[in-house]
Parts: C-alpha cells; structure tokens; sequence
C-alpha cells in the first residue's frame, strides 16, 4: 500500500485499477496535492508478465528443470509465452536481488561451522573453441541448523577468496567457536587472522579443526553432502556457460532455495527456519521473500 506521493510527498488516495494483458489488475493511486497518478515501483515494476509465472520459473529451474523446458511447460499453460531467454534473465535478475537481502541476515548457528571449496567447470561460452575454466565453489554450513551460512564462487582458490568467505561467516554469526575444514593449508593462518586471538585467555578466539581425509581421519559428511545437492543440480546444467558473475548469482539462488524454499531431509524443515528470524509464511516463498527484498 502506497502511502505518499512518489512525486511531491503528498498524501495519496486508490483511483481505480489499470488492467493489462498478462499481469492483470494493478492499482493505480492518485494523489490529493498534485493530482499526479501513478502505479506502486514494486519488485515487478514494469515487468510484462504475472509476478506468479515470474516465480513459478525460479521455483522449476532450482528444482533442475532447464530453461528450454520450462519454456515448453509455460507454452502448454500460458498463452503468452516467454523465451528461454528471458526465463535466465529472470533468475539472474531476482537470484541476485534475494540473495543480497538475505546476505545480510543474522544467523543463530551453532558451535561448528564446516568451510570447503569444490571445483566446477565453466565453459567461457557455448562455443567450445573458447575452452573451459576451472574455477571453486568456496561454501560454508552450521552442522546444527544445516544453514548454508556463506558461499562465493571464484576464479582462484586463494588465502584472498578463502578470507571473504571467513570475515562473512565472522560477520554472520556469533556463536561460532569452532571452524572445520580440510587438510588444506591456506586455511590455517586465514582462520586464526580473521578471528583473532584472546589476550586474556592466550588462545585463539575459534579452533581451527583439520580434516585430512586422505589420512583417513573422516570426512566433513554435512558440507560434502550439500555439495552432492549442487552438483546434481549442476549435472543436468552440464556445467556452467559464460562469466564468473553469472555462474555465481545462479550458485547464490541455489543456496537460496537451499537455505529458505526446500525442506531438508535431516531437520525435516527449511535450514532458515531455525538459523534465522526471518520466518516466510507464503506458499509462495519466492513471492515472499522478492517483496522483502524490495523493502
């Protein structure tokens, strides 16, 4: 509900509805001051198609579903269609949106954080003449809640992106005094830095506790197994086409519909539900969770 002009300020009243083609009713306000009418920018400002169909092509495309194929549901259901083309640029679009709004939310994790990276292929583009890169997934969860707590996709596997992942999980939570991670050396000294020491206590401020599995000392099973989810998601994708910034947003709304839409078997409910405050009551959950990003 609008409450104020977007042009004076003024105080604004409902003047009828604008009725279109594929999005239906819309309200259009006018206001009291400056007779000035206009329409609520919302998060499907200008868009030409129901903010239902919008989200019905997130939801099916982060269920495995391709572009091209949803495509083909929306020609069979809908009579304006849309290109397969313009459903990735839907997701890029509000996978990127949602998940700056949820990056900045608090989470309520427990003692252990686990943090790994797994490599992906990204082929530079369709044509394969232009050859493939191999880039990492750097991605962290609370064994507790499941919450996928902090995720980047990068170009190198470096102290640098390994850094960006931990100040974010620093930033995220407080409760982690326990960090987990493979037998790879970066992480030593980039853990103990980002957290810091306790003059007090002379001990660092959070545990860093090495898992080498070649050695056979076991394996991280609750951030290996989330990234058994991805890389069946991945498979069918055969991998990841064009820039690094692409590949990462779609990564980000996987972790999205990860963290917030789909129920995990081990907790028999979302991740987000006991890791945060944020509690979605739609059953349209992607629906939701634009609007509040809009805010």
């Amino acid at each position: 509900m609008v409450s104020k002009c977007i042009k004076c300020g003024g105080e604004v009243k409902k003047d009828g509805k604008r009725y279109t083609e594929n999005r239906g009713a819309i309200q259009r306000y006018k206001c009291k001051a400056c007779s000035h009418r206009f329409i609520e920018k919302d998060a499907f400002y200008r868009m030409r198609n129901h903010p239902n169909k919008i989200t019905l092509c997130l939801d099916l495309f982060f269920r495995g579903i391709s572009t091209r194929k949803i495509q083909e549901h929306l020609q069979a259901f809908y009579p304006h269609n849309s290109s397969h083309k313009t459903i990735y640029k839907w997701i890029i679009r509000y996978s990127e949106q949602i998940s700056n709004f949820t990056d900045k939310i608090k989470v309520n994790t427990g003692a252990e954080i686990q943090v790994d990276e797994v490599e992906f292929h990204r082929r530079k583009s369709h044509k394969a003449s232009l050859g493939v890169a191999k880039n990492w997934l750097i991605d962290s969860i609370d064994v507790k809640t499941r919450y996928a707590v902090a995720i980047d996709f990068v170009e190198h596997r470096s102290k640098d992106e390994i850094r960006t992942v931990m100040h974010s999980i620093k930033r995220k939570s407080e409760n982690v005094k326990v960090i987990t991670t493979d037998g790879f050396m970066a992480y030593t000294n980039v853990v103990k830095k980002t957290f810091g020491y306790d003059k007090h206590t002379k001990s660092y401020k959070v545990k860093h506790n090495q898992v080498n599995a070649s050695q056979g000392e076991g394996f991280n099973y609750p951030v290996e197994r989330m990234h058994n989810n991805i890389r069946a998601r991945t498979k069918v994708m055969r991998g990841f086409h064009g820039s690094v910034y692409s590949a990462r947003t779609i990564l980000k709304g996987m972790f999205v519909y990860y963290n917030f839409i789909t129920k995990h078997q081990g907790i028999n409910c979302t991740p987000a539900s006991i890791a945060t405050d944020l509690q979605l009551k739609a059953d349209n959950k992607w629906l939701e969770l634009i609007n509040l990003s809009c805010r």
